[in-house]
């Protein structure tokens, strides 16, 4: 291999390996959260009835989960449930450095790379068993790709990659839209554009399917709300560093590497590139989500590629200017998109890493504590812990909501032998994520033959905090307040298991309020 090819590769693979590193440290946590739990739970099934569930939900996560059943079958647990997202966040820190490298020379890329290793939101998705660390992936090398095609490559790699990316997450899609823009600040010439378009028309149109059955399950998506001026702060913080010290210095740096927004016609630069990246995906969401809420961060994660090449290239022109202000320089012509070569080259470039290693230190803590299991929504791993602890065989169980089913579904060896008292038919075999229950009135008969039952709750529905839409979760509710006391609880928290018993005959209960009529 020869020296330059070498040095190229250093410039890729270092990256990935710092990416491989943080994200393998913590990668066991001892437990899931519910959406891990979802990919693990329906990971498991048959390929059948992955399909049949499709039909009906999560059709947007149908290839990630073939995926995950693959993976599964090799080894049913949760690090090996992570290990396709940890090994996609490491291959994007290294195609983040590629295309520095590409568009701002060798010493850009390295930053860029290693900026994406450290980013703590790149280190929480590292670690998470769903798709979106595969999405940014194949994003960041549909953007390379990109990059290769308008610079006189073929289009099919870009479309196949970017097509195959979306089948992954359908909001991939509006990635079409930051590189239109990129083609609009390079004043691309029309051959270029009528190359790009053929290939976004492909994409859209292999990619309709997904949107038709996707918007028949739209519901999934009513928890949303509207984002505000507050949540694309949040964004930007996630994007550029958490905390101010490190936040300020990486925005300062990304405001730098705008001066080199357009450069010659035809030509694309790092920023002209960047840019569009990092903003018009999250920005369109956004903006549609103010008609409809489908906008959380995690959909628009490889949006994130694009801020350490904003920084990089800010970095660069500073390496630039200090080093030729030592040196007594004139600048050096460049080609557009790339800085001028300058004297003490490798010296700035340790500079560089030692501030990125800096910047890791000071972030150290922030990384350790999401590493945490209390550190995600919930902890179905303790959970179960505490339920198979507590929960002695035969007794019976109730799941409020019926989605807080997952525990069991995905931790069985807790709950076996309990009796689940709501449950007509189970998940696998009923299509469904967390199975089908009886109506109203089919609970509130078998709950009325049981002296006592354990429930698994969210705690903010038994303190009152949040009341149930669905009429079945109303009735166990109900019933549960009406008829039952709490006498004993094993985990309190966002999700509470809890012993209700019914109070001995001839002590005073609370009065039934007035009969209502019932509605499925």
């Amino acid at each position: 291999m020869s020296r330059t090819r070498l040095h190229r590769a250093a410039v890729v693979g270092l990256p990935a390996l710092v990416m491989s590193g943080l994200g393998l440290w913590g990668l066991d946590r001892g437990g899931m959260w519910r959406d891990e739990a979802v990919s693990h739970q329906v990971g498991r099934r048959t390929v059948p009835q992955i399909w049949r569930l499709l039909h009906d939900v999560d059709a947007v996560h149908g290839l990630y989960y073939l995926l995950v059943h693959a993976v599964l079958a090799v080894h049913p647990g949760e690090v090996a449930l992570r290990l396709p997202s940890l090994c996609a966040a490491a291959g994007t820190a290294g195609l983040v450095a590629a295309l520095g490298m590409r568009l701002a020379g060798p010493r850009a890329g390295l930053w860029a790379g290693l900026l994406y290793a450290v980013t703590p939101m790149a280190g929480h998705f590292a670690q998470e068993g769903r798709s979106y660390a595969l999405v940014a992936a194949g994003a960041t090398g549909a953007t390379l790709l990109f990059v290769r095609a308008v610079r006189g490559g073929s289009w099919w790699p870009y479309g196949a990659v970017l097509g195959l990316t979306c089948w992954l997450h359908e909001f991939a899609v509006l990635l079409l839209l930051a590189h239109a823009v990129s083609l609009a600040l390079a004043r691309a010439a029309r051959r270029v554009w009528r190359g790009w378009g053929c290939t976004a028309a492909a994409v859209v149109l292999a990619l309709l399917p997904m949107v038709a059955v996707s918007q028949r399950q739209a519901a999934q998506l009513a928890w949303l709300r509207a984002p505000t001026a507050g949540t694309a702060e949040r964004l930007l913080r996630e994007f550029l560093g958490p905390t101010d010290e490190v936040f300020w210095v990486c925005f300062g740096l990304g405001v730098l590497g705008l001066a080199g927004l357009v450069g010659r016609r035809g030509e694309l630069t790092c920023a002209g590139v960047a840019l569009p990246v990092v903003v018009v995906p999250p920005v369109v969401l956004m903006l549609a989500s103010q008609w409809s809420p489908l906008y959380v961060d995690r959909y628009v994660l490889y949006a994130l590629s694009g801020a350490p090449l904003l920084v990089a290239c800010g970095a660069e022109r500073v390496a630039g200017a200090v080093g030729r202000l030592r040196a007594g320089v004139r600048p050096v012509p460049a080609r557009p998109g790339r800085s001028a070569p300058v004297p003490g080259s490798p010296c700035a470039t340790l500079t560089g890493v030692l501030a990125l290693a800096l910047s890791l230190l000071h972030q150290l803590p922030l990384l350790q504590k999401d590493r945490e299991p209390g550190h995600r929504p919930d902890d179905l791993g303790a959970i179960s812990r505490a339920a198979g602890r507590n929960v002695p065989p035969g007794a019976p169980v109730l799941f409020l909501p019926g989605p807080m089913r997952n525990v069991a579904l995905t931790y069985p060896g807790a709950f076996r032998g309990t009796r689940d008292v709501a449950l007509v038919a189970g998940a696998a075999e009923s299509g469904t994520l967390y199975g089908r229950e009886a109506g109203p009135a089919e609970v509130r008969r078998r709950l009325a033959r049981l002296d006592r039952v354990w429930v698994v709750a969210d705690g903010r529905l038994l303190a009152g905090r949040r009341a149930p839409r669905n009429p079945v979760e109303r009735a166990k509710a109900t019933v549960l307040g009406q008829q039952f006391v709490a006498r004993r609880e094993a985990v309190r928290g966002v999700v509470t298991v809890r012993l209700y018993v019914r109070p001995l005959s001839g002590l005073p209960a609370p009065p039934p309020p007035p009969p209502r009529p019932e509605r499925w």
